[in-house]
């Protein structure tokens, strides 16, 4: 399935002015080999039907910040839609709408289904 393409700014982007508030997650981000992750997360979403999926890497990132800062599906949802710090960590575009919180459900399921997500001592 093709994913949506999240890699280019908007105009909207370009005009956010830069403040050390939205840096925050930075350190995080530079510390992980993400291109890793997104060659690990690949092959998922890969049915060729329906509408574009969100990136995986950019659902994933999500679920960190859902684990990091205690928040629920539909919490997730709400923080990414105002909270510019989270948007910017998970490269989501201000000219892009949000994954709804039963799209977070689905890929994690999705992610455990295939043993990538979830308690490590529960896997055979």
């Amino acid at each position: 399935m093709a994913w949506k393409n999240l890699k280019q700014l908007s105009l909207a982007d370009a005009l956010v002015s830069t403040h050390s508030a939205l840096e925050e997650l930075d350190d995080v981000h530079n510390l992980l080999n993400w291109s890793r992750l997104e060659n690990l997360l690949s092959q998922t979403h890969t049915k060729r039907r329906g509408e574009k999926a969100w990136p995986p890497l950019m659902m994933f990132k999500a679920l960190l910040l859902q684990a990091w800062y205690g928040l629920s599906d539909p919490g997730l949802e709400k923080q990414l839609a105002r909270d510019l710090l989270f948007r910017r960590f998970v490269d989501l575009s201000l000219s892009e709408s949000v994954p709804d919180h039963s799209t977070f459900w689905r890929f994690r399921n999705l992610l455990e289904a295939e043993g990538l997500y979830g308690n490590p001592a529960r896997r055979n």
